[in-house]
């Protein structure tokens, strides 16, 4: 029996040696060794900021000849996960004002610290400044939540919420901040006027908020045209004058069908200052499904743009795509037609213009992947920049005709880049800072795929794998969270699906297929795409994606079938749970990264005395919705990892699995991250996450 046991042992050992040839002195770490920029910024005089994550180390960046020198104006030295957001520009360009602390991607609990290293001290939320020039930089506020700073047009104030209250700070931190108005409900979006004698806020009061004009302490709050409504996203003119917003209604109203989709109606209003207070409508979404509420990436992305347009995007044509109206109304311009979307969408400092990224170009390949677009706000006359096979997002103006933003390819992660009006070539900021395993040499190209689910809606997927070797492969397949989200052909420019696509590469080049699926509920593909019937807790139809992926991999003559393995996070975590209960006779093994695993039931849309009309179909629906539902078929192994400050996935939902799976007795691992959220904020844990599973998918898929 022991020798039978050595036997084994060796020969495990030999398998996974096999796996590590490829990069014989590279582990996973060096693959995440990039600097990963974020929070890219340029001010009116044509300077540059961003942040770099240099393994777990956010600091500030700056330029002021676009790129060709750079320095660092802060210096955090330690992988505390406190992450820099909300950074802007003064319009003088000589002030950085940001946020360091939280945990800004949460969906609830953002008012909260966070501390990912168990420090005995309490972190705080701090509101910095930072002269660009001489470094200084002053504590504006800390303690409370710091939130929606924003600065006075002639960069002398910043205003700012905390908890709930809207205070102000000289940006030289010359005075202690103070308090600037008090108003009830929750205040968001402040926006002053272009001459800074006003300041416009959201007041949230839960049922419906109202937009307010502050002026000084001896005049009345000015509440915009107060509706029984849910006022947001308030927008001045040029002249001051008037301010632009958008209308819903508000929440209330009998219960109605919880598995019926619904058209989510909402209008663009402005109102006058100088009049009566009485707004005036714009424009009306269509009352059609692809009419609601955006849901992409800045919602509405509303401006008020030059020759009194008034800018907006929209899915009514079925794709999110820029529109523009006069401010008296009529029918919007389409500005960026065809079969695309548009995100990350920045107005020009004239307002003549509007930059963004696109999944569109010359190459049919694009659909997968981002370049950066311009169009005027009056006219159709788009014009894509930079096509290729790159990957470009979050382009802002570095004047009126030159851009920076974020790029990628297949074999290099992001890095900040600047496209210069007349040019050719673009520029790449900080390649110094990476390593030499980022080159064509080490890694793979992923090639698109595009199958077929069941219902006929075409999928498509990124293929991870060294070609030219006859034995059939282990295959792995990868499912993104979100899930409003799209993987491309090459390295995401997102903080958190960049590991991702590192580790395919990783199981690419040690031995393993990977197919990365785009799977509906995601972007890029068409909003009712993006909107399927019957899906999440009404039916899970996306899953049927999934099998298809499986299934597809499982043809392949190069993947041996009975090794299929399958991991992912959040959403993805909640569908590889799905994978794993429904169909262990397709995945061998899988890794449940802070997954879904219950569904919310029908309560939640209920008042007292009255239900809606299908609410126990709908909770039954809700609970084969469930992967807690499948747990008498899960056979296959699995490892759950999960930090227990997640804001985004509760923690008592791999709880509430693992029990169950414990019952059946179900093989499964465990790796608990104590204190850490759902984005992994510190490096060392992102690094622990991602080589447990490649450690839980190299062991189980090579027996």
């Amino acid at each position: 029996m022991i020798r039978k046991l050595k036997i084994i042992f060796v020969t495990l050992l030999f398998l996974f040696g096999s796996f590590l040839t490829a990069f014989p002195q590279t582990g996973y770490e060096e693959l995440l060794s990039y600097p990963h920029p974020s929070n890219l910024v340029a001010s009116t005089n044509g300077n540059i900021a961003w942040t770099f994550d240099r393994e777990g180390k956010q600091n500030i960046y700056f330029s002021t000849d676009q790129g060709k020198t750079f320095h660092k104006l802060t210096h955090y030295d330690k992988d505390d996960g406190q992450e820099i957001s909300k950074m802007q520009f003064s319009p003088d360009g000589k002030w950085i004002v940001y946020m360091r602390g939280g945990a800004p991607h949460g969906n609830w609990s953002r008012s909260k610290i966070v501390n990912p290293t168990s420090s005995p001290n309490k972190p705080e939320f701090q509101l910095w400044s930072l002269n660009v020039k001489t470094g200084q930089k002053n504590l504006l506020a800390s303690g409370q939540w710091s939130y929606w700073p924003a600065i006075s047009p002639d960069s002398r104030n910043v205003a700012y919420v905390d908890g709930g209250t809207v205070r102000i700070a000289p940006i030289n931190g010359s005075k202690d901040n103070r308090r600037l108005f008090f108003a009830r409900g929750n205040s968001s979006y402040l926006t002053w006027s272009p001459d800074g004698s006003k300041l416009a806020f959201v007041s949230n009061r839960g049922s419906h908020s109202f937009i307010g004009v502050y002026t000084d302490d001896h005049t009345p709050i000015k509440w915009l045209d107060p509706a029984f409504a849910r006022d947001s996203r308030p927008k001045w003119s040029p002249t001051g004058d008037s301010i632009v917003y958008i209308r819903r209604p508000a929440k209330g109203g009998a219960p109605d069908s919880i598995l019926t989709r619904h058209h989510k109606p909402w209008e663009i209003r402005i109102t006058s200052l100088q009049e009566h207070n009485q707004s005036a409508l714009v424009w009306e979404a269509p009352k059609t499904l692809n009419g609601s509420v955006p849901t992409n990436n800045g919602k509405y992305n509303l401006h008020w743009a030059a020759h009194d347009r008034i800018v907006f995007l929209s899915a009514k044509d079925n794709w999110p795509h820029l529109y523009s109206i006069p401010v008296s109304g009529g029918e919007p311009t389409l500005l960026t037609p065809g079969k695309f979307m548009v995100e990350y969408i920045s107005l020009s400092s004239n307002g003549k213009q509007l930059v963004f990224s696109a999944n569109t170009g010359p190459d049919e390949l694009d659909i997968d992947r981002r370049h950066i677009g311009v169009v005027s706000v009056d006219k159709q006359d788009m014009e894509i920049l930079t096509p290729g096979d790159g990957i470009e997002a979050y382009p802002v103006y570095i004047n009126n005709s030159d851009i920076a933003f974020i790029s990628s390819t297949a074999f290099r992660p992001a890095l900040p880049t600047v496209w210069s009006h007349g040019q050719d070539q673009i520029k790449l900021i900080g390649t110094s800072l990476l390593s030499s395993v980022y080159s064509e040499e080490n890694l793979v190209e992923p090639e698109q795929v595009i199958f077929k689910a069941p219902d006929g809606t075409p999928i498509h997927g990124q293929l991870f794998r060294q070609k030219g070797t006859d034995t059939t492969k282990p295959a792995v397949l990868a499912i993104h969270g979100g899930p409003m989200r799209q993987m491309l052909l090459g390295w995401s420019y997102s903080a958190y699906y960049a590991p991702h696509y590192a580790l395919n590469q990783w199981l690419a080049h040690h031995g393993f297929v990977v197919l990365s699926v785009n799977y509906r509920m995601g972007i890029g593909y068409g909003n009712e795409f993006h909107h399927p019937t019957h899906a999440g807790r009404h039916g899970f139809s996306e899953y049927q994606d999934i099998i298809a992926s499986g299934k597809w991999l499982a043809k392949q003559p190069y993947v041996d079938e009975r090794k299929i393995g399958v991991y992912g996070g959040s959403y993805g975590g909640y569908l590889t749970a799905f994978a794993l209960g429904k169909n262990s006779d397709i995945f061998a093994a899988g890794v449940d990264i802070s997954g879904v695993h219950s569904r919310v039931p029908s309560e939640k849309y209920t008042i007292p005395y009255e239900q809606a009309p299908d609410a126990a179909l709908a909770d039954t629906v809700a609970w084969e919705s469930s992967p807690i539902a499948y747990t008498d078929t899960w056979e296959s192994p699995v490892l759950f990892i999960h930090a227990d400050d997640d804001r985004n996935v509760a923690f008592n939902h791999s709880i509430k699995l693992l029990n169950r799976l414990k019952e059946k007795d179900v093989y499964y691992e465990t790796l608990v991250i104590p204190d850490d959220t759902h984005h992994w904020l510190r490096h060392a844990n992102l690094v622990k996450v991602y080589k447990s599973t490649i450690d839980f998918l190299v062991r189980k898929l090579s027996q």
